[in-house]
């Protein structure tokens, strides 16, 4: 293989949340390459180029029609792993994105307080789980889920149960499903807190009472949804911000989202991990604070420093 000029190299399935970033490394001048990993091929004899890889690969790929594009993803990163490419979310972070089990484990095993949650493989096993559970209202969601997929509240036994044996009921693309604790927020918003290099960037209070659909890109946005709907606030509390920290270190996760809820008691649970962040253009205007930037920036950062003499 020639050898290139190294660059940014860009894994994702979905374009449209992957041209804000594009804009940022075009403004800023810095050599990239998009790998669509929606579908392809991968030659394990072959050498990666030399560069920086930036993994984005969705949870919710398969709601696009690229069904198997995280497992081909998992592939090609741990190719680039054992050819000792500097990848951002590499192997760890892609088996977290796809299953809220691995997160919650993860969460806790840092100290990190989670709702109450059962992981159910079978519809017919939901009822049963639920009672097991025995906490009312409750949510569904699904394992590997984005985008709000899966997600309903039930307030008693039966109406969950009507909603398993209906038409309605939502399969799972793995086939589990979890039943958790709902939390009701405080103020009726939920928080998502944006970290690049495993750094706290900003937090996003998000309305959430018109549902579950809260992922902030603008390509989720419905027609009717009111500006205020996502709002950048005050930064973490310091312990708060270090917790997150810690975690992302830990567990390896360079680019992240930390979305969490805070109840009545004050009490603060974290419900997601989402390492294909998306940002909120409305929001960010109003605050003057651009994720994709500071993401573009850092990425240039980490691209000089590891071929100092070959990137100008």
């Amino acid at each position: 293989m020639a050898q290139t000029q190294p660059k940014i190299y860009v894994l994702h399935e979905n374009i449209e949340w992957t041209q804000h970033l594009v804009t940022w490394l075009e403004q800023k001048s810095i050599p990239y390459e998009l790998w669509d990993l929606s579908k392809g091929i991968l030659d394990l004899t072959s050498t990666p180029p030399e560069g920086i890889f930036y993994n984005r690969i969705s949870a919710s790929a398969h709601t696009r029609h690229h069904r198997f594009a995280p497992e081909f993803a998992q592939q090609v990163i741990k190719w680039l792993e054992a050819n000792h490419r500097i990848i951002l979310n590499g192997s760890n972070a892609i088996d977290l994105e796809i299953s809220k089990v691995k997160q919650y484990l993860a969460l806790q095993q840092s100290g990190i307080q989670t709702p109450k949650t059962i992981a159910v493989l079978g519809k017919e096993k939901l009822v049963a789980a639920a009672q097991q559970l025995a906490i009312f209202p409750l949510i569904t969601k699904h394992n590997r889920a984005g985008k709000g997929a899966g997600v309903h509240r039930f307030d008693s036994l039966p109406e969950l149960e009507r909603y398993v044996n209906s038409a309605d009921f939502e399969e799972p693309v793995d086939g589990i499903t979890l039943l958790q604790q709902y939390i009701k927020p405080i103020d009726g918003r939920i928080r998502r807190s944006e970290f690049i290099g495993r750094k706290f960037l900003y937090t996003v209070s998000i309305d959430s009472s018109q549902g579950f659909e809260l992922c902030p890109a603008d390509e989720c946005q419905l027609p009717n949804v009111s500006k205020s709907k996502f709002e950048i606030i005050a930064p973490l509390a310091t312990e708060q911000r270090q917790a997150y920290e810690a975690f992302l270190e830990r567990n390896q996760l360079d680019v992240a989202a930390v979305e969490w809820v805070e109840d009545a008691q004050h009490r603060k649970y974290v419900y997601d991990i989402n390492t294909n962040t998306n940002y909120n253009e409305q929001a960010e205007d109003k605050a003057q604070v651009f994720a994709h930037e500071h993401l573009a920036l850092y990425l240039k950062h980490l691209l000089e420093g590891q071929y100092a003499a070959t990137v100008k």
